[in-house]
């Protein structure tokens, strides 16, 4: 009902409103959503305040949103100046694949005295029964109808590219993206950074002007035929001023692509990588990909690109200690000092990070055929000192876990930690670094790959080789990737700080049924 207008009226309760859309093509929907919230407020005698918002946002997980994120930390240092959220409805607030996560952040604002209202939603969120058993399961179908639909969009994705359409990505140097209609018209070549503005329309990919084609055929005959290699060929083309498709002068880099694409001999590729529901970006194996040759009109001859395919991959061989040694010497010789960048650019020489591998790290390779850099490596000998000092720790974490009864099992690939089959942890080691005043600072960082529900970071006393005290940060709270702490935060952080882990190992710690009965 309206509220009264007479002097002894109650105040309005004080808003704010939290707007969001998934894509950038659903331009109506925050306007939607902005007239019901509107609605529900002035029915309910509030006023809203303050508007955070997230424009062309997935609703999976917290990162990228910054308008929640904003939320949180107003609230959480007391500047949110509102005592109720209002939300569209429980979709809006998030779709996040575990319905706790969103029921975390939900229980972060009320318990800093902040209320979540949804809107449109047939349930008052009172914190009744029949309440909490409707928000769970909307939570839930919230979650669910991202992975149904994570699984129809990838399946008509592959049906595209099997069909010769191309997804996703630029056309890269030499080639165009053209748009066809739903019977296969041609319609018209898209420029960098335009799409198609209807969802029955198709792209294909096209060759490009004759002078890119030309220079995309100069490349593999360089390669092919004279037996040049990327950085030369680049070189070349940048002593004659001819940009990349970027506008940019050529790179090793750029042009090894050129030579390894397949979408220069027309076969249309999907697939080759996963990042589904924001989750850890993969390498899919060769046998996952999606392939489909002949999708478009080819630019060079297959039999030249598996000439250039066949050079490039004879390199991939594998070498001794001791010849790994020789060609870094022999190009230290050439350069008259060695880096990594160095390593990586020379064509015939393995990559930097296979040297760090082999050697134990770029430095002491170095050291191995008498060479030493104008740097300090005190710092790269700390690190890997932390290195080795990581998995002895996380030992630790799971002896003391299996201790009390807990059930762990540690995976091999990453080292996280899954515990009482419930919940995961990993471990950071923090270095002490000094500043110029010799205060002591750490750098934490967060792996939002892993998405651990518990991220225990371990920060190291000054001499970098016993560990301080420890903070334990629940994935719900870590709105960060990188964190530089210093010895005492305050509250908003060293509310997380311990002196031990014998909390997260009460966590842990199981309690037979008898003595809860």
């Amino acid at each position: 009902m309206p509220v009264a207008n007479s002097s002894s009226a109650s105040p309005p309760l004080l808003a704010a409103q939290y707007l969001r859309m998934s894509t950038e093509h659903q331009q109506y929907s925050t306007e939607n959503q902005n007239e019901a919230i509107e609605r529900y407020a002035h029915a309910h005698g509030m006023q809203i305040v303050r508007t955070y918002s997230d424009f062309g946002r997935s609703g999976l997980n917290i990162a990228g949103r910054e308008g929640l994120q904003q939320l949180l930390a107003d609230a959480k240092d007391g500047t949110a100046n509102c005592s109720v959220v209002l939300v569209y409805d429980v979709s809006r607030w998030g779709r996040f694949q575990d319905a706790d996560e969103s029921a975390y952040y939900e229980y972060v604002l009320k318990s800093l005295g902040i209320k979540v209202h949804y809107c449109a939603e047939q349930f008052e969120n009172d914190g009744s029964l029949p309440s909490a058993l409707l928000k769970t399961i909307k939570r839930t179908m919230a979650g669910e109808y991202s992975r149904e639909l994570s699984v129809k969009v990838f399946a008509g994705q592959c049906r595209l590219v099997e069909m010769g359409f191309r997804q996703g990505g630029p056309a890269g140097y030499g080639l165009r993206r053209k748009l066809i209609d739903r019977d296969g018209n041609d319609k018209s070549v898209l420029a960098r950074g335009e799409r198609k503005s209807l969802q029955t329309d198709r792209v294909v990919l096209i060759p490009g002007p004759k002078d890119e084609i030309g220079i995309v055929e100069e490349i593999f005959e360089r390669f092919v035929n004279r037996g040049e290699n990327e950085s030369h060929i680049a070189d070349a083309l940048n002593r004659r001023g001819v940009p990349s498709d970027l506008g940019r002068p050529w790179t090793r880099g750029s042009i090894h692509q050129i030579l390894t694409n397949p979408k220069y001999v027309g076969m249309n590729i999907y697939n080759r990588r996963s990042f589904k529901l924001k989750r850890k970006r993969v390498k899919n194996p060769v046998e996952m990909w999606i392939t489909k040759p002949g999708a478009f009109e080819p630019v060079i001859a297959a039999e030249l690109f598996v000439k250039a395919r066949t050079i490039i991959d004879a390199r991939h061989v594998h070498l001794t200690d001791g010849e790994l040694l020789v060609r870094l010497k022999q190009l230290l010789e050439r350069f008259g000092h060695l880096s990594g960048f160095l390593i990586d650019e020379a064509t015939d020489m393995p990559s930097s990070s296979a040297y760090a591998s082999r050697f134990g790290g770029l430095h002491r390779a170095y050291e191995l055929i008498g060479w030493t850099a104008n740097r300090d490596f005190a710092y790269i000998e700390v690190n890997r000192r932390i290195r080795k000092q990581h998995p002895a720790t996380t030992q630790q974490i799971l002896q003391s876990l299996s201790s009390i009864g807990a059930s762990v099992f540690q995976e091999e690939a990453t080292g996280a930690l899954t515990i009482n089959g419930q919940y995961t942890a990993t471990l950071v080691l923090a270095r002490c670094l000094q500043t110029p005043a010799g205060n002591p600072r750490w750098h934490l960082r967060f792996d939002k790959g892993l998405l651990p529900d518990i991220t225990i970071a371990a920060r190291l006393a000054p001499d970098n080789e016993s560990i301080l005290d420890y903070y334990l940060f629940p994935a719900m709270d870590v709105i960060w990737r990188q964190l530089r702490v210093a010895r005492d935060n305050g509250v908003v952080l060293d509310a997380y700080r311990f002196d031990n882990l014998n909390f997260f190992l009460e966590l842990a710690k199981r309690t037979p049924v008898e003595k809860i009965s």
